[in-house]
């Protein structure tokens, strides 16, 4: 149940911290939900009544929602196109190398939290300018010192301007195809991560009749999965652009990137297929371990491009696009995992992954099809609506 709660926070958070970042900048608003995060944690590490296990992890995932809008659009602040695989692989690499939750990851926590008040500095571009704006016209008095920004904000309320902002990341979502394309995809197979991960052990402990502490061991499998698809992945990004900009002698659209999630996919599927088909006939625990590996590695090698995709397509307001799939995929984060449990208890893990697969293999191929096809064509009919 904590979970859940944490996991549906998730969704909406971001929806709110994204625009905020993009009105007030990432910084304050990144020093902010960082400490937010630590208190509540804390706090639950010391939660004793039923209700405080319930608002404590509600409100500390309302800070880690952050790290959805955040730190997509800090990378996209901060690095070129051509960078942007190779620092994905570098960010989603990096929080897997903890071993385990425990005291110690608060403590590291709160280091680095005091560390980046020194060392992190503002990286929303609009924001850099609009300062520096003030302070040209503050030195030389000179009033035609004016951002494009500003001249946008010219004759609105503070309170319009948020508004605005606030609303921006569903207005995406409802108005914008590849936004609405590329969560559904995301979501689904974010879902499918969030089933796998809460039955894993269970598996272990009722097929196999492993005890808890071996059967935690296995998830070395899913931190292997992760860790290498997403320098495979990083690699094959970096070098796929470089392809795509010297045949095109110019810079690819966004929508290059997408090709890259169809090996993913049909790996991704593929592996809950030996994954079920292992677990279902209790083979060695070895096939189930490579089942679960291959499909933790096609989960990132098909869930890196349509980040790039949005991050490139959605340039100036990145936080608030990555906020709008997020809420797709917190949402099936928290409802995948409520009806996995039962769904493996009627159908088994045979037809209850085999099920799973067949959906995804109904749009996980022609979706991505849809946006290389029509991708530029999509985004153009809706530029100037958000």
């Amino acid at each position: 149940m904590a979970l859940s709660i944490y996991l549906l926070v998730t969704a909406f958070g971001p929806l709110v911290i994204g625009p905020l970042s993009e009105v007030y900048g990432r910084k304050p608003i990144l020093h902010g939900s960082n400490f937010w995060f630590l208190v509540w944690n804390i706090v639950c590490g010391f939660a004793k009544s039923k209700e405080m296990l319930i608002t404590a992890p509600f409100l500390a995932g309302f800070g880690a929602s952050a790290n959805y809008a955040l730190a997509k659009g800090v990378l996209g602040d901060v690095c070129r196109p051509e960078q942007r695989g190779r620092l994905l692989g570098v960010y989603l690499l990096i929080p897997l190398l903890f071993a385990a939750m425990s005291w110690a990851t608060s403590v590291f926590q709160a280091v680095m939290i005091l560390v980046s008040f020194s060392l992190f500095h503002e990286t929303y571009t609009p924001l850099i300018l609009r300062k520096r704006a003030e302070r040209l016209r503050h030195d030389t008095g000179d009033l035609q010192y004016e951002t494009a920004d500003e001249r946008l904000r010219a004759n609105r309320f503070s309170s319009m301007v948020l508004g605005r902002a606030l609303i921006r990341p569903l207005r995406l979502l409802v108005f914008h195809s590849i936004i609405q394309i590329t969560s559904v995809l995301s979501a689904f197979y974010y879902g499918i991560l969030y089933i796998v991960l809460s039955t894993f052990s269970d598996l272990w402990i009722d097929q196999y009749k492993q005890s808890i502490d071996l059967s935690g061991l296995r998830y070395i499998a899913c931190a292997l999965g992760e860790v290498i698809g997403s320098q495979i992945e990083a690699t094959f990004m970096v070098l796929s652009y470089w392809r795509m900009r010297s045949r095109l002698n110019g810079e690819p659209a966004p929508e290059s990137r997408i090709p890259l999630v169809l090996p993913g996919s049909v790996l991704r599927l593929s592996s809950l297929f030996l994954y079920e088909w292992a677990a279902e006939k209790r083979l060695h625990w070895a096939v189930v371990d490579v089942g679960i590996f291959l499909n933790m590695l096609g989960m990132q090698i098909n869930g890196m491009p349509p980040q790039a995709c949005v991050m490139e397509a959605y340039s100036d307001h990145i936080s608030s696009a990555m906020a709008a799939t997020q809420l797709m995929c917190g949402l099936t984060a928290f409802l995948f995992p409520l009806f996995g449990p039962r769904m493996y208890q009627v159908f088994g893990y045979g037809w209850g992954n085999r099920t799973i697969a067949f959906i995804g293999l109904a749009f996980s191929i022609p979706a991505p099809l849809v946006i290389m096809v029509f991708g530029v064509k999509l985004r153009a009919k809706v530029q100037s609506s958000y």
